[in-house]
């Protein structure tokens, strides 16, 4: 009887119907003595149980007339809750998250780009809800920190950039009244110097080129405490028997200078050009009324003469111009390497001819020895390259050949010729000695690395505007920033792109990513000695 009455206890309440349910609660709570037990032996269940069912009956009842919610409440409740975060997940697909150390890190890459404090803000908020998007204020004081921190581990970088950098573009740019001195390596384009001083004297020039003991030579403009500067370095290199330091004359501002003359000499030409064309005009009507025809077309005939005459001059002063540039190019149009002599005497020749304005600074610039300096050391480097000057003409010719080739698929022309006379002349080279071709790369990055022009620190002066006019007051820590991120960024095209400019420069790092490095300290650096120098890459 206990084997078969446990047996009906366990089977499950769930299989009982509600009318069950009821009658079990029903003897309970309101039958007589001996209800319970007859109606447990009925439904084939315990005492227990139907005392079970009455409490529970009684619940329900309790919860259903009180102010709780009612079954059916809850569970539209549950629909609506499940219906809300499916929507939540769907919208956590398209967010972005954004912690405050991320928040960071974007700020201070986009002031490194040259964003401001303000545009870089209203971005955040772009990405943020009103009540998470920093300020500019905040904004401003994260970047300062990391400015900081770059400052400290370019000064770690620079130490070991002087010892790899042998040709620098020097310049100075102006915020307000306060000059930055600036230094760029032109074939890597690495931005090496970028310091805010008092003043660009001398001395302060000397100071910031004294301690770079890879530096042979240097080109800049004609500025007066730039060169200054750079004489005292040359005593300073002379007194502890250093290699001297050989200055060039920049030709780019030469050359700006020319052609902003050209532009006054032909705006003025093409005025007494206008001016004949309305005399003629005003002839021919004078002719047809018959009112001093004779007079109108003598003053015809004097502008058509002034404005002849002045075109031919402006012809010849742009002709004589263009023989001065290709006498300071490195090649001559037919191939032949240059030479400072030869350029001296072509430019002394044509000089006589730069006539209807105020030519003295350029040719003043043009008789500077300063000028010519780019061809004496690339004869000096080749010469150290190649001994044999046979093999040395002919190895310099395959070099100009390969930058001669037709770009492209287009052969129209005499484009065939020009697809072959590099193989040709590769085949010439080669009848000169087996080692050509270690020869050939020494030549070629003499060749390649030839700076005639300071236009490289023109180019990070454009950079650097641009920065300054989106800055209230561009810092020495942001210009610190601004530097870092230019020398780990890389290059999307050109001749150098997918490096960074220290990559360029040879100098190895653990990373090149600014915001990894800003996460370093230059001890960590130093200590695991994860930064070294290397040769120049060519």
């Amino acid at each position: 009887m206990n084997i078969a009455f446990s047996h009906r206890e366990a089977r499950p309440m769930r299989r009982l119907s509600v009318v069950t349910w009821i009658g079990n609660a029903a003897a309970v709570l309101t039958g007589r003595w001996g209800d319970v037990t007859r109606q447990a032996e009925a439904a084939g269940w315990s005492r227990q149980i139907a005392y079970q069912h009455a409490r529970r009956v009684q619940k329900a009842v309790d919860a259903q007339d009180g102010d709780d919610l009612t079954h059916q409440e809850l569970l539209n409740q549950i629909q609506a809750l499940r219906r809300e975060n499916r929507q939540l997940w769907n919208w956590l697909e398209h967010t972005i998250e954004l912690p405050k150390a991320k928040q960071r890190h974007f700020a201070t890459m986009a002031a490194a780009m040259g964003f401001s404090s303000r545009q870089i803000a209203r971005l955040l908020a772009l990405l943020l809800p009103v009540a998470l998007s920093p300020a500019p204020a905040t904004v401003r004081r994260w970047v300062h920190l990391e400015a900081v921190k770059a400052g400290v581990l370019l000064r770690r970088l620079d130490r070991a950039c002087k010892t790899l950098v042998t040709v620098a573009c020097l310049d100075e740019i102006f915020f307000g009244r306060q000059p930055v001195l600036v230094a760029v390596e032109p074939q890597s384009m690495a931005w090496v110097l970028g310091h805010r001083a008092s003043d660009r004297s001398g001395p302060t020039w000397a100071a910031a080129l004294r301690d770079w003991p890879a530096l042979r030579a240097v080109v800049a403009d004609g500025g007066t405490g730039l060169h200054a500067g750079l004489s005292l370095v040359q005593q300073q290199r002379q007194e502890s028997a250093q290699a001297p330091l050989e200055v060039g004359l920049d030709i780019f501002h030469t050359q700006r200078e020319a052609q902003r003359l050209l532009r006054t000499i032909w705006s003025r030409t093409e005025g007494l050009w206008i001016k004949a064309e309305a005399a003629a005009r005003q002839a021919s009507h004078d002719k047809q009324q018959g009112q001093g025809a004779q007079s109108a077309a003598a003053r015809a005939r004097w502008a058509w003469k002034r404005a002849i005459a002045a075109f031919a001059q402006a012809e010849g002063i742009e002709a004589a111009w263009r023989e001065i540039t290709a006498a300071l190019q490195i090649f001559h149009p037919d191939g032949r390497l240059n030479a400072r002599l030869e350029a001296e005497t072509r430019i002394a020749q044509a000089m006589p001819r730069l006539t209807g304005a105020d030519w003295s600074k350029v040719i003043r610039l043009l008789r500077d020895p300063r000028s010519f300096m780019f061809l004496d050391r690339l004869h000096r480097q080749l010469s150290v390259a190649e001994l044999d000057a046979e093999r040395r003409a002919a190895l310099v010719r395959l070099w100009w050949l390969r930058r001669q080739r037709p770009r492209g698929k287009s052969r129209c022309g005499g484009g065939d010729a020009a697809h072959v006379a590099h193989l040709v002349q590769m085949q010439v080279c080669a009848g000169l000695g087996v080692d050509w071709a270690e020869t050939y790369r020494r030549v070629s990055r003499v060749l390649w690395s030839t700076v005639r022009a300071s236009s490289a620190v023109e180019c990070m002066n454009s950079v650097i505007r641009m920065h300054q006019a989106r800055h209230r007051s561009l810092t020495q820590p942001l210009l610190d920033l601004k530097r870092l991120y230019w020398n780990c960024r890389e290059f999307d095209e050109g001749k150098r792109r997918n490096r960074c400019p220290y990559a360029h420069l040879g100098l190895k790092l653990p990373s090149y990513d600014l915001w990894e490095l800003l996460q370093r300290s230059p001890d960590e650096l130093k200590l695991s000695q994860e930064v070294s120098t290397s040769d120049l890459a060519a």
